[in-house]
C-alpha cells in the first residue's frame, strides 16, 4: 500500500544558476515534496518513529536549498530526493523545484523541474532478503 506525505510550498533563499548575479544576489526557490510511505504501521501504533516526520524533512529541504550553489535546479531536486530516501519509511518521492525569479526575458509566472525517485531499499526486497537467508541456514 502507498500513502504519500506532502509539503508544499517550502520556501528558501539559494544561491543557484548559471549567472555570476544569481550565485551573487540569490533568489527564492519553493519546493514541494511528496512522499510515498506505507502509513499502515504509524497509524497502527501512533508512532512518530514509523513514517516520516514532516517537521524534519521540511527543515533538510531548506537545508539543501541553502547550501553550496549549483549551476541547475535539476541538480538540487536530485539533491533534495536524496535527503527525502534517507528517511527509513520512504519508499519513493516526488520533488518540485520552482524557481519563480529566474532570468528569463519574457513575462512569466514560474519555471520548476519535477523529478521522482525511488528507495533503493524496498520494504518488500528487505523481506526476501530475509527468506533468503533463513532458506541459505536451513
Amino acid at each position: 500500500m502507498r500513502d504519500t506525505i506532502r509539503l508544499v510550498g517550502v520556501r528558501a533563499r539559494g544561491h543557484h544558476g548559471v549567472f555570476d548575479h544569481e550565485r551573487a544576489d540569490g533568489q527564492d526557490f519553493v519546493v514541494d515534496v511528496a512522499v510515498e510511505v506505507d502509513a499502515t504501521a504509524a497509524s497502527d501504533s501512533d508512532d512518530l518513529a514509523e513514517t516520516v516526520h514532516y517537521g524534519v524533512l521540511a527543515e533538510q529541504v531548506v537545508a539543501e536549498i541553502e547550501r553550496d550553489p549549483v549551476d541547475l535546479i535539476e541538480t538540487l531536486a536530485e539533491r533534495i530526493a536524496a535527503a527525502v530516501l534517507t528517511h527509513r519509511a520512504a519508499l519513493a518521492t516526488e520533488v518540485t523545484v520552482h524557481k519563480p525569479q529566474a532570468p528569463i526575458t519574457v513575462p512569466f509566472t514560474d519555471v520548476s523541474i519535477t523529478i521522482r525517485r525511488e528507495s533503493a531499499v524496498r520494504p518488500d526486497d528487505a523481506a526476501a532478503g530475509e527468506s533468503d537467508q533463513l532458506e541459505e541456514g536451513a
